[in-house]
Protein backbone atom coordinates (compact mmCIF):
# COMPACT_ATOMS: atom_id res chain seq x y z
CA UNK A 1 0.00 0.00 0.00
CA UNK A 2 1.40 3.40 -0.96
CA UNK A 3 2.16 6.09 1.61
CA UNK A 4 -0.57 8.23 0.08
CA UNK A 5 -3.24 5.58 0.62
CA UNK A 6 -2.02 4.91 4.17
CA UNK A 7 -2.27 8.62 5.04
CA UNK A 8 -5.78 8.83 3.60
CA UNK A 9 -6.88 5.75 5.54
CA UNK A 10 -5.42 7.01 8.84
CA UNK A 11 -6.92 10.45 8.23
CA UNK A 12 -10.37 8.98 7.64
CA UNK A 13 -10.15 6.96 10.88
CA UNK A 14 -9.15 10.05 12.88
CA UNK A 15 -11.94 12.16 11.38
CA UNK A 16 -14.56 9.50 12.03
CA UNK A 17 -13.30 9.11 15.60
CA UNK A 18 -13.67 12.85 16.11
CA UNK A 19 -17.24 12.76 14.85
CA UNK A 20 -18.05 9.87 17.19
CA UNK A 21 -16.55 11.67 20.20
CA UNK A 22 -18.50 14.82 19.35
CA UNK A 23 -21.74 12.83 19.24
CA UNK A 24 -20.97 11.23 22.62
CA UNK A 25 -20.14 14.59 24.19
CA UNK A 26 -23.36 16.10 22.86
CA UNK A 27 -25.36 13.24 24.34
CA UNK A 28 -23.69 13.69 27.73
CA UNK A 29 -24.52 17.40 27.71
CA UNK A 30 -28.15 16.60 27.00
CA UNK A 31 -30.40 19.66 26.83
CA UNK A 32 -27.42 21.89 27.63
CA UNK A 33 -25.57 20.84 24.51
CA UNK A 34 -25.39 22.81 21.31
CA UNK A 35 -24.91 21.14 17.95
CA UNK A 36 -23.35 23.38 15.36
CA UNK A 37 -24.95 22.70 12.01
CA UNK A 38 -22.95 22.58 8.81
CA UNK A 39 -24.69 24.54 6.03
CA UNK A 40 -25.30 22.36 3.01
CA UNK A 41 -25.38 24.18 -0.29
CA UNK A 42 -27.67 22.74 -2.93
CA UNK A 43 -26.88 23.73 -6.49
CA UNK A 44 -30.35 22.75 -7.71
CA UNK A 45 -33.06 23.61 -5.19
CA UNK A 46 -36.78 22.93 -5.23
CA UNK A 47 -39.25 25.66 -4.34
CA UNK A 48 -42.88 24.90 -3.56
CA UNK A 49 -42.75 21.64 -5.46
CA UNK A 50 -41.01 22.99 -8.55
CA UNK A 51 -37.47 21.90 -9.33
CA UNK A 52 -35.05 23.12 -12.01
CA UNK A 53 -34.72 21.05 -15.19
CA UNK A 54 -31.53 20.78 -17.20
CA UNK A 55 -31.14 19.87 -20.86
CA UNK A 56 -28.48 17.49 -22.17
CA UNK A 57 -24.95 18.78 -21.71
CA UNK A 58 -25.97 21.61 -19.39
CA UNK A 59 -23.45 22.62 -16.73
CA UNK A 60 -24.19 24.24 -13.37
CA UNK A 61 -21.16 25.15 -11.24
CA UNK A 62 -21.07 23.62 -7.75
CA UNK A 63 -21.51 26.94 -5.92
CA UNK A 64 -24.15 28.37 -8.23
CA UNK A 65 -27.79 28.40 -7.10
CA UNK A 66 -30.58 27.43 -9.47
CA UNK A 67 -33.85 27.58 -7.59
CA UNK A 68 -37.44 26.64 -8.35
CA UNK A 69 -39.12 26.94 -11.73
CA UNK A 70 -36.03 27.21 -13.94
CA UNK A 71 -35.43 25.49 -17.26
CA UNK A 72 -31.90 25.35 -18.63
CA UNK A 73 -31.46 24.30 -22.25
CA UNK A 74 -28.99 21.95 -23.91
CA UNK A 75 -25.29 22.83 -23.61
CA UNK A 76 -26.06 25.94 -21.58
CA UNK A 77 -24.08 26.83 -18.49
CA UNK A 78 -24.50 28.58 -15.16
CA UNK A 79 -21.15 29.61 -13.74
CA UNK A 80 -19.64 30.02 -10.29
CA UNK A 81 -21.60 32.15 -7.85
CA UNK A 82 -24.49 32.82 -10.22
CA UNK A 83 -28.08 32.77 -8.92
CA UNK A 84 -31.19 31.94 -10.96
CA UNK A 85 -34.20 32.23 -8.66
CA UNK A 86 -37.48 31.12 -10.15
CA UNK A 87 -39.77 31.51 -7.16
CA UNK A 88 -42.64 33.92 -7.89
CA UNK A 89 -42.41 33.24 -11.63
CA UNK A 90 -40.41 31.10 -14.04
CA UNK A 91 -37.05 31.41 -15.79
CA UNK A 92 -36.21 29.86 -19.15
CA UNK A 93 -32.70 29.75 -20.60
CA UNK A 94 -32.36 28.43 -24.15
CA UNK A 95 -29.69 26.30 -25.75
CA UNK A 96 -25.97 27.05 -25.88
CA UNK A 97 -26.26 30.09 -23.62
CA UNK A 98 -23.98 30.99 -20.73
CA UNK A 99 -24.81 32.74 -17.48
CA UNK A 100 -21.41 33.74 -16.17
CA UNK A 101 -19.92 34.13 -12.71
CA UNK A 102 -21.87 36.22 -10.21
CA UNK A 103 -24.87 36.85 -12.48
CA UNK A 104 -28.30 37.30 -10.87
CA UNK A 105 -31.43 36.29 -12.78
CA UNK A 106 -34.75 36.87 -11.08
CA UNK A 107 -38.41 37.40 -11.92
CA UNK A 108 -41.49 39.35 -10.82
CA UNK A 109 -44.99 38.11 -10.21
CA UNK A 110 -46.41 40.74 -12.54
CA UNK A 111 -45.66 44.20 -13.89
CA UNK A 112 -47.64 47.41 -13.13
CA UNK A 113 -50.06 46.52 -15.94
CA UNK A 114 -50.79 43.17 -14.32
CA UNK A 115 -48.97 41.06 -16.94
CA UNK A 116 -46.94 38.08 -15.77
CA UNK A 117 -43.24 38.85 -15.62
CA UNK A 118 -40.97 35.82 -16.02
CA UNK A 119 -37.44 36.00 -17.37
CA UNK A 120 -36.68 34.43 -20.74
CA UNK A 121 -33.17 34.13 -22.15
CA UNK A 122 -32.84 32.75 -25.66
CA UNK A 123 -30.31 30.63 -27.52
CA UNK A 124 -26.62 31.49 -27.95
CA UNK A 125 -26.77 34.26 -25.36
CA UNK A 126 -23.75 35.37 -23.38
CA UNK A 127 -24.44 37.08 -20.05
CA UNK A 128 -21.22 38.55 -18.68
CA UNK A 129 -19.91 38.42 -15.13
CA UNK A 130 -21.96 40.19 -12.50
CA UNK A 131 -24.87 41.19 -14.73
CA UNK A 132 -28.45 41.40 -13.46
CA UNK A 133 -31.50 40.37 -15.48
CA UNK A 134 -34.83 40.93 -13.76
CA UNK A 135 -38.22 39.97 -15.23
CA UNK A 136 -37.02 40.65 -18.77
CA UNK A 137 -36.75 38.99 -22.18
CA UNK A 138 -33.40 38.48 -23.88
CA UNK A 139 -33.76 37.02 -27.35
CA UNK A 140 -31.32 34.84 -29.32
CA UNK A 141 -27.72 35.76 -30.17
CA UNK A 142 -27.39 38.58 -27.65
CA UNK A 143 -24.36 39.70 -25.65
CA UNK A 144 -25.01 41.22 -22.22
CA UNK A 145 -21.83 42.85 -20.95
CA UNK A 146 -20.27 42.52 -17.52
CA UNK A 147 -22.12 44.35 -14.77
CA UNK A 148 -25.04 45.34 -17.01
CA UNK A 149 -28.53 45.60 -15.55
CA UNK A 150 -31.67 44.72 -17.50
CA UNK A 151 -34.82 45.64 -15.61
CA UNK A 152 -38.49 44.63 -15.58
CA UNK A 153 -40.31 44.46 -18.87
CA UNK A 154 -37.25 45.04 -21.04
CA UNK A 155 -36.94 43.22 -24.34
CA UNK A 156 -33.47 42.82 -25.83
CA UNK A 157 -34.08 41.75 -29.40
CA UNK A 158 -31.97 39.18 -31.22
CA UNK A 159 -28.53 40.08 -32.48
CA UNK A 160 -27.92 43.05 -30.19
CA UNK A 161 -25.49 44.06 -27.43
CA UNK A 162 -26.02 45.60 -24.02
CA UNK A 163 -22.64 47.05 -23.12
CA UNK A 164 -20.81 46.46 -19.86
CA UNK A 165 -22.23 48.51 -17.01
CA UNK A 166 -25.29 49.63 -18.95
CA UNK A 167 -28.65 49.99 -17.19
CA UNK A 168 -31.65 49.30 -19.42
CA UNK A 169 -34.61 50.88 -17.64
CA UNK A 170 -38.01 49.19 -17.27
CA UNK A 171 -40.10 48.63 -20.38
CA UNK A 172 -37.43 49.59 -22.91
CA UNK A 173 -36.78 47.64 -26.12
CA UNK A 174 -33.26 47.21 -27.45
CA UNK A 175 -33.78 46.72 -31.21
CA UNK A 176 -31.97 44.06 -33.22
CA UNK A 177 -28.56 45.02 -34.52
CA UNK A 178 -27.90 47.81 -32.02
CA UNK A 179 -25.39 48.41 -29.23
CA UNK A 180 -26.82 50.09 -26.14
CA UNK A 181 -24.67 51.66 -23.43
CA UNK A 182 -24.84 54.08 -20.51
CA UNK A 183 -27.10 54.72 -17.53
CA UNK A 184 -29.85 54.97 -18.53
CA UNK A 185 -28.88 52.92 -21.56
CA UNK A 186 -29.39 54.39 -25.02
CA UNK A 187 -28.38 53.40 -28.52
CA UNK A 188 -24.66 53.90 -28.94
CA UNK A 189 -24.30 52.68 -32.52
CA UNK A 190 -25.18 49.90 -34.93
CA UNK A 191 -23.68 46.48 -34.41
CA UNK A 192 -20.81 45.74 -36.77
CA UNK A 193 -20.65 42.51 -38.77
CA UNK A 194 -17.55 41.22 -37.03
CA UNK A 195 -19.20 41.83 -33.64
CA UNK A 196 -22.15 39.68 -34.64
CA UNK A 197 -19.68 36.90 -35.43
CA UNK A 198 -18.06 37.40 -32.04
CA UNK A 199 -21.39 36.89 -30.26
CA UNK A 200 -21.86 33.52 -31.92
CA UNK A 201 -18.26 32.50 -31.26
CA UNK A 202 -18.44 33.56 -27.60
CA UNK A 203 -21.44 31.32 -27.01
CA UNK A 204 -19.70 28.35 -28.64
CA UNK A 205 -16.47 28.99 -26.74
CA UNK A 206 -18.27 29.07 -23.41
CA UNK A 207 -20.16 25.88 -24.23
CA UNK A 208 -16.84 24.15 -24.93
CA UNK A 209 -15.27 25.55 -21.76
CA UNK A 210 -18.28 24.47 -19.70
CA UNK A 211 -17.80 20.90 -20.90
CA UNK A 212 -14.23 20.98 -19.56
CA UNK A 213 -15.37 22.38 -16.21
CA UNK A 214 -18.09 19.74 -15.99
CA UNK A 215 -15.46 17.01 -16.36
CA UNK A 216 -13.15 18.63 -13.81
CA UNK A 217 -15.93 19.06 -11.25
CA UNK A 218 -17.04 15.46 -11.75
CA UNK A 219 -13.68 13.91 -10.94
CA UNK A 220 -13.28 11.55 -8.02
CA UNK A 221 -10.66 12.12 -5.32
CA UNK A 222 -8.53 9.39 -6.87
CA UNK A 223 -8.62 11.12 -10.26
CA UNK A 224 -7.72 14.46 -8.68
CA UNK A 225 -4.73 12.90 -6.93
CA UNK A 226 -3.56 11.35 -10.20
CA UNK A 227 -3.91 14.73 -11.93
CA UNK A 228 -1.88 16.42 -9.20
CA UNK A 229 0.83 13.78 -9.50
CA UNK A 230 0.97 14.26 -13.25
CA UNK A 231 1.30 18.04 -12.86
CA UNK A 232 4.18 17.59 -10.44
CA UNK A 233 5.75 15.12 -12.84
CA UNK A 234 5.48 17.52 -15.79
CA UNK A 235 6.86 20.40 -13.72
CA UNK A 236 9.96 18.38 -12.90
CA UNK A 237 10.49 16.90 -16.33
CA UNK A 238 11.07 18.52 -19.70
CA UNK A 239 8.58 17.59 -22.41
CA UNK A 240 11.09 15.53 -24.39
CA UNK A 241 12.85 13.92 -21.42
CA UNK A 242 11.26 10.50 -21.81
CA UNK A 243 11.82 10.36 -25.54
CA UNK A 244 15.51 11.16 -25.07
CA UNK A 245 15.75 8.49 -22.40
CA UNK A 246 13.84 5.96 -24.49
CA UNK A 247 11.12 5.61 -21.87
CA UNK A 248 7.41 5.01 -22.49
CA UNK A 249 5.01 5.75 -19.62
CA UNK A 250 1.40 5.00 -18.84
CA UNK A 251 -0.42 8.29 -19.59
CA UNK A 252 -2.44 8.06 -16.37
CA UNK A 253 -0.21 6.53 -13.71
CA UNK A 254 3.07 7.75 -15.29
CA UNK A 255 4.60 4.34 -14.52
CA UNK A 256 7.21 3.13 -16.98
CA UNK A 257 5.74 0.46 -19.21
CA UNK A 258 8.69 -0.01 -21.58
CA UNK A 259 12.21 1.18 -22.24
CA UNK A 260 14.15 1.27 -25.47
CA UNK A 261 17.03 -1.15 -25.92
CA UNK A 262 19.16 1.76 -27.04
CA UNK A 263 18.83 5.56 -27.30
Amino acid sequence: MSAQKILRLVGNVVRQTGQTLDAIGLKVQGKYGYKEGVPTHQTLQSYQGKRPTLGPGAFVAPNASVIGDVKLGSNSSVWYGAVLRGDVNHIVVGNNSNIQDGVTVHVARHNPQGKVAPTTIGNNVTVGHGAIIHAATVEDNVLVGMGATILDGVTVQKGSVVAAGAVVTPGKTVPSGEVWAGNPAKMLRKLEEEEAGFIAQAANDYAALAAVHAVENGKTMEEILVDNARRVDRARRSLDYDSHMGVERDPISREIISTATHT
